[in-house]
């Protein structure tokens, strides 16, 4: 009978480290956004670049490009007006959605005064009565008037 080998990968803690004493990357060769901000927040801060590369195990192009990234998106958030099309699209946007809720809100001020006036019946009626008819007027009654009172006077 053959005998089969497992081959098991040691722990982290069994491993043995790096002779330069980097510490090693996360899984799949990645860093977190957290290790990647301190590592540029050292260089940053005057560390050389070649110590902080050795250090992290990772080349020194790959620290640069980190620090630019970081610098970019730094200035990018300093800019006082946005850059894209769509943030300009979303902000005009907002800004007429405020005014919209705005003018409902007046209106919905504006008809509660005019409710609590009881100009209206309920059924859309007039309190005013018609000497003729003695009925109330009708909302289409009074709106022919105050169009035909409107036209002459102007």
């Amino acid at each position: 009978m053959t005998e089969e080998t497992t081959t098991e990968r040691p722990s982290a803690a069994a491993r043995p480290a790096d002779e330069s004493g980097a510490a090693a990357l996360g899984r799949g060769g990645r860093m977190s956004r957290s290790r990647k901000m301190v590592a540029v927040l050292r260089l940053l801060r005057g560390e050389d670049l070649e110590m902080v590369s050795r250090g992290l195990g990772v080349t020194a192009a790959t620290l640069s490009q980190w620090r630019e990234a970081f610098l970019a998106a730094g200035e990018a958030a300093l800019a006082s007006r946005p850059e894209s099309g769509e943030a300009l699209v979303s902000e005009r946007l907002k800004a007429r959605l405020g005014q919209a809720l705005i003018a409902r809100d007046l209106l919905e001020e504006k008809i509660a005064r005019l409710e609590t006036k009881r100009l209206w019946t309920a059924g859309g009626r007039s309190r005013q009565v018609s000497p003729v008819r003695g009925k109330p007027y009708g909302l289409a009654m009074v709106w022919r008037v105050w169009l035909r009172a409107r036209a002459t006077a102007g």
